[in-house]
């Protein structure tokens, strides 16, 4: 029993130098702390405020990660928690496809949502060769597969040909796919694999019985609305959707303070119910 914190991480609780829009003059700007390195430079940031905040968030609550970053990209986040050597006992990666318990990623939870995909959606293979047929090379940067998964494309965005993302967005359908642009990322992801399922797994074996959820991007729609409460960031996908639902508050501060202002509505939601477990 207790409460369950459940919260995507870039762009939402993380913000890389691209993502933080910081507004003013410099010397108003918020402290910051690094929380990801990556080839010895810093890479993610969020505010002092918010990563004290998220320590005490993590006394009060199941904070849970829930990030469409592989379990090797999630390991360079150092998230702030109330001891040193700290890590969330769940952890949900690559878009719900990997369930990480102290750490290790759960065998059993892979094999399941494995079947899931199998019987749901056209092969990664088939969706990978399309991907390479439609993608041009002069607006493409990258073409990557996580974790035997789901594929994405780091694309030039501006570049993007009028129509391009509604046909691959289609095609995907017929498949049992799905099609998300978040930044420069054109995700193309099987229709079983969702934060939300990987989240249900969590709350049956942590036995929550209140459920908190923030997000930014299409790919954190059905973790928002599997939430009994639910933040959005007023950046990214949902934002520029004008996406709303019940139970979700559309916050209007955006970039790395809206990361603080999430942690901030966790907590408060938090504190204000009964915690167990």
């Amino acid at each position: 029993m207790g409460v369950l914190v459940a919260s995507d991480l870039d762009r939402t609780l993380i913000y890389s130098e691209r993502a933080m829009a910081l507004a003013g003059p410099d010397r108003l700007a918020p402290r910051l702390l690094c929380v990801e390195v990556y080839q010895g430079r810093p890479l993610s940031f969020m505010t002092e405020r918010a990563a004290g905040l998220l320590a005490e968030l993590a006394r009060e609550a199941c904070f849970v990660p829930a990030t469409t970053r592989t379990p090797e990209q999630y390991g360079r986040v150092n998230l702030p928690g109330p001891t040193p050597d700290w890590v969330p006992a769940y952890a949900i990666c690559a878009n719900g496809g990997q369930l990480l318990v102290d750490g290790v990623p759960d065998g059993d939870w892979r094999a399941e949502i494995t079947a899931r995909i199998a019987a749901g959606s056209a092969p990664l293979e088939e969706v990978v060769r399309r991907l390479a047929l439609c993608a041009d090379p002069e607006w493409t940067h990258k073409r990557r597969v996580a974790d035997e998964l789901f594929a994405y494309l780091v694309v030039e965005r501006a570049a993007l040909p009028e129509g391009w993302l509604a046909e691959l967005t289609g095609w995907c359908a017929e498949r049992g796919w799905t099609v998300s642009l978040q930044g420069r990322k054109v995700y193309a992801v099987p229709a079983p694999l969702t934060k939300s399922a990987a989240l249900a797994e969590v709350v049956r074996r942590r036995g929550a019985d209140t459920v908190l959820a923030a997000g930014d991007s299409l790919l954190d729609a059905d973790l928002l609305l599997a939430a009994d409460a639910g933040w959005r960031p007023g950046h990214g996908e949902l934002a520029d959707s004008g996406w709303t639902a019940p139970g979700v508050t559309a916050l209007t501060e955006v970039g790395v303070t809206a990361g603080e202002e999430i942690v901030r509505r966790f907590l408060a939601g938090a504190s204000a119910l009964p915690v167990g477990g």
